[in-house]
C-alpha cells in the first residue's frame, strides 16, 4: 500500500481533519505503543499501520 492510499483511506473513514488528529493522538498497542503518525514516521509499512487502524476502529469492509 502506498502512503497516499493510506491517507486516502484514513480521510475516507475519519474525515480530513479528524484523520490527522487520530494519527497524531491515538496510540495503538499493535504498533508498539506508538501513535499512527509515529509508526509511519518510523518507517512501518503503511499496510501494517492500516491493518492496525482497522483492528482498533470500526472500519467498513469497503475500506479494508
Amino acid at each position: 500500500m502506498r502512503l497516499t492510499d493510506f491517507w486516502e483511506r484514513m480521510e475516507a473513514h475519519f474525515g480530513v481533519v479528524y484523520a490527522s488528529s487520530v494519527a497524531h493522538d491515538h496510540v495503538l498497542s499493535a504498533l508498539g505503543d506508538r501513535t499512527i503518525q509515529r509508526a509511519i514516521d518510523d518507517g512501518v509499512d503503511p499496510k501494517v499501520v492500516w491493518r492496525a487502524v482497522c483492528a482498533a476502529f470500526d472500519v467498513p469492509r469497503s475500506l479494508t
